[in-house]
C-alpha cells in the first residue's frame, strides 16, 4: 500500500495548522511541576541546534535550548573528518550534488541535494565568522581541504587536524553563551505538548539537578525544533556518545510525526577495534586517515579493496564497510588493519593527534603498526520527516541535523556532508520560524472547537527496566547490523515485540511498570526506535546503500526505488507504508499559516 492510498485528505503542507488529536502516545511521568516560556524551544546543542538557537535569538525571538547533557557534549564535537563544501579550486556545487547523489544510491532528493551544496559553503564562512577556526595554510592563510571517501575533490574543511567537530562546537557554544540565550543543560526531553489544535506548543523534560529548574517541567513554545542527534546506541558498539538513544524520533513518533528511511543506518568502517567485548561509544578512526593516504589491508598485508571500486579505500562508506566484513567472513577474522605507518610521527602528530592519543591509550601506536578496525554504528540517514525548511508533518514541528530526514542522504551518507546539513537545513529553519513568529496571529478559532482529550492511561507506554537496554542493542547487533537478512530480521522484530508484549502484559495483569527515569526513559525510547528500524529494514527487499540484505543482494530499483514511511497508532502497533516513486517529500501546499496564540489547553498524561 502506497502512503497517499492510505490519505484521505489532500496532501497538506508539513507546516499548515489541522484539528488534530493530541499524542498518539505518551511517555509514563510525573505532570510537570514547573514551566517556562518561550517563542522557540531548541532540543539539542549540536551544530544544528546552536545554529538555529543563534539565528532565531538575533531575529528577536525569545529561545530557550534544552540539551541532554552539558552544551558541549552532543555527537557535533566527537566529528573527526570535517565540512564538506564545494570551498576550493576548480571544485564546484555541482560537483558536490553528483559526488552526493552518487552516494546516496538512487534515494536522495535533488531538491534538498542542490540546496545543501548551494547554501553551504556561505553557510562555513557564516560560521567561521561565528568564531570556528579551521586548519589553514601557514603562508597563504587559505584555509586546507582533504578528501574523504564518495569525494572526487579534495573539499573537506577541519579543524585541529582531526577535532573539527571539538572546534565547532566550542564556536557556537561560546556564541550562545555570549548571545545569553536561555538554556537547560542535563535535561531529557520527554514528549510534546500540541494546544487544541494539535499544533506543537512546547515539550516536557525531566532536568537531571537541583536548582529552579529540576525533575519533570515544561518550556511552552509555538515552535519546537529537534535536533536531538542519532540513534547509535540502539547497537552494542557505536561511535557515538552515550546520550544518543534515539530520544527525538522516538518524541516525533509518539507524537503522531512521520519517519522515514530508518532503514538506512550508516556503519563507519573504521572504528577502533577494542576486543570482542567491548560495548558501547567506541573511538572512530576517521575516514581523512583514508584520504591522506592510509590503506586497508588484512592480516597478511593484501589491500582487499583494491578491485572492488574504482576509489578502493575511498569508496563510499557503505561499500567499505562491505568490503571489511566479507573479507573478514572469509578470513573468519574480528578485525581487519587500516595501515599508515608511512605517514611517519610528525604527520600523525600534526594531522591527526586526536585518533593518535586514542590508539595509544588502548595501547596500539600507529606510528609503529597497524590499527585493528571493524565497523560500528555511526550515522543515521533517516530519521524525522522533514520538507526543505525542517517542517515535519506536525504543526510548530520542525527537525534538524541526525534527527532529520531531508532527502539530502538518501540510502548513504556521502562523507562529511552531515555537519554541512545541520549547517543549512537550521538556517533555513530559522528563517521559516521567524517568518512565522513575525506574522500578524490568525484571530482566535471559535470555541466550539473540540480540544483533544487529556492523553488515556492506555496511550502511555510501558517503561522498560534499564536492563532491557542491553538487550536491545544485543538483538540489534545481531539481528539487524552490517549484515541482515529476512532470517535476522524477522527473528529481531519477534524478539523486540517479546520485550514490549512483557511489559504491556505486567503492565495490564499487574498494574506495573518500570518507575519513571532517566534509564527507562531511555531504554523505553530505544525500543521504539529499534522496532522502527526492523520493520523498515524487514520490508525493504533489496540491498541499497547502507542497507545491506544478504538473501537480497542486489539492488531493485524497479521495486525500491521510493522511501518508508513509519508512524505509531494508538496502542503501539506500527504502520509501515511505501511512496510511489523516489520523491521526497511528497508535493506538498506552499502556503504557510502562521500559529494562532498560545493556549493553555495543552494535553499531557
Amino acid at each position: 500500500m502506497t502512503a497517499d492510498a492510505i490519505r484521505h485528505d489532500e496532501p497538506r503542507h508539513p507546516g499548515d495548522p489541522a484539528p488534530a488529536p493530541g499524542p498518539v502516545a505518551a511517555l509514563r511521568a510525573p505532570a510537570p511541576g514547573w514551566a517556562a516560556e518561550a517563542d522557540v524551544v531548541v532540543v539539542g546543542s549540536g551544530i544544528a541546534g546552536l545554529t538555529v538557537a543563534l539565528r532565531c535569538a538575533a531575529a528577536g525571538a525569545k529561545v530557550t535550548v534544552v540539551t541532554k547533557a552539558r552544551l558541549d557534549d552532543g555527537s557535533t564535537r566527537w566529528a573527526q573528518g570535517g565540512i564538506a563544501a564545494a570551498l576550493g579550486e576548480g571544485d564546484t556545487p555541482e560537483q558536490h550534488l553528483d559526488d552526493t547523489l552518487v552516494a546516496g544510491a538512487g534515494l536522495c532528493d535533488e531538491r534538498a541535494v542542490r540546496a545543501l551544496v548551494t547554501e553551504g559553503p556561505d553557510a562555513v564562512r557564516r560560521l567561521i565568522a561565528v568564531g570556528a577556526r579551521f586548519d589553514a595554510d601557514e603562508t597563504t592563510g587559505e584555509i586546507l581541504l582533504t578528501r574523504e571517501g564518495g569525494h572526487h575533490r579534495r573539499r573537506i574543511v577541519h579543524a585541529g587536524g582531526d577535532a573539527t567537530g571539538a572546534e565547532v562546537s566550542r564556536a557556537l557554544v561560546d556564541a550562545v553563551r555570549a548571545a545569553g540565550i536561555d538554556t537547560v543543560e542535563n535535561a531529557l526531553v520527554l514528549d510534546l505538548l500540541k494546544d487544541a489544535y494539535g499544533r506543537a506548543s512546547g515539550v516536557t523534560l525531566h532536568v537531571m539537578g537541583e536548582g529552579q529548574r529540576d525533575g519533570v517541567g515544561a518550556v511552552r513554545a509555538p515552535a519546537v525544533v529537534l535536533a536531538t542527534g542519532g540513534m547509535g546506541q540502539v547497537f552494542s558498539a557505536t561511535t557515538n556518545p552515550a546520550v544518543s538513544t534515539g530520544d527525538g524520533v522516538a518524541l516525533a513518533l509518539r507524537a503522531g510525526a512521520e519517519i522515514s528511511d530508518l532503514e538506512f543506518v550508516q556503519f563507519h568502517p573504521t572504528v577502533l577495534w577494542l576486543g570482542p567485548e567491548a560495548e558501547g561509544q567506541q573511538p572512530l578512526v576517521s575516514e581523512a586517515v583514508r584520504g591522506e593516504g592510509a590503506y586497508l589491508v588484512d592480516a597478511d598485508g593484501v589491500r582487499f579493496m583494491r578491485g572492488q571500486h574504482e576509489l578502493a579505500e575511498l569508496a563510499p562508506r557503505d561499500i567499505v564497510a562491505k568490503g571489511i566484513t566479507r573479507r573478514m567472513l572469509e578470513q573468519g577474522a574480528e578485525h581487519m588493519y587500516l595501515d599508515a605507518r608511512h605517514f611517519g610521527a610528525p604527520m600523525w602528530e600534526r594531522r591527526f593527534p586526536t585518533i593518535l592519543a586514542a590508539c595509544r591509550a588502548h595501547g596500539i601506536d600507529p606510528v609503529t603498526e597497524p590499527i585493528p578496525v571493524a565497523p560500528a554504528a555511526h550515522h543515521a540517514s533517516g530519521g524525522v520527516r522533514t520538507d526543505l525548511r525542517g517542517r515535519t508533518s506536525v504543526a510548530g514541528l520542525y527537525a534538524c541535523g541526525e534527527v532529520a530526514c531531508t532527502g539530502v542522504h538518501g540510502a548513504n551518507r556521502l562523507a562529511s556532508n552531515s555537519l554541512l546539513e545541520g549547517l543549512v537545513f537550521a538556517e533555513r529553519i530559522a528563517a521559516d520560524i521567524t517568518a512565522v513568529l513575525a506574522a500578524p496571529p490568525e484571530p482566535p478559532v471559535a470555541e466550539t472547537h473540540t480540544a483533544p482529550r487529556p492523553a488515556a492511561a492506555d496511550t502511555a507506554s510501558p517503561l522498560l527496566a534499564s536492563e532491557a537496554r542491553y538487550a536491545i542493542q544485543r538483538i540489534m547487533t545481531t539481528g539487524a547490523g552490517v549484515l541482515r537478512s529476512a532470517e535476522s530480521l524477522t527473528r529481531a522484530a519477534e524478539r523486540l515485540d517479546q520485550v514490549r508484549d512483557d511489559a504491556v502484559d505486567e503492565l495490564r495483569r499487574d498494574g506495573k511498570t518500570a518507575e519513571p527515569g532517566v534509564e527507562t526513559w531511555e531504554a523505553t525510547n530505544l525500543l521504539l526506535v529499534a522496532r522502527v528500524l526492523v520493520a523498515a529494514a524487514l520490508r525493504r527487499e533489496e540491498t541499497r546503500g547502507c542497507h545491506w540484505r544478504e538473501d537480497r543482494p542486489e539492488r531493485d530499483d524497479a521495486a525500491w526505488r521510493r522511501h518508508l514511511l513509519v508512524t505509531l497508532r494508538p496502542g503501539g502497533s506500527l504502520d509501515v507504508r511505501t511512496t510511489d516513486s523516489a520523491s521526497f517529500p511528497p508535493p506538498v501546499r506552499p502556503a504557510v499559516a502562521p500559529p494562532t496564540p498560545r493556549t493553555e489547553t495543552e494535553s499531557h498524561p
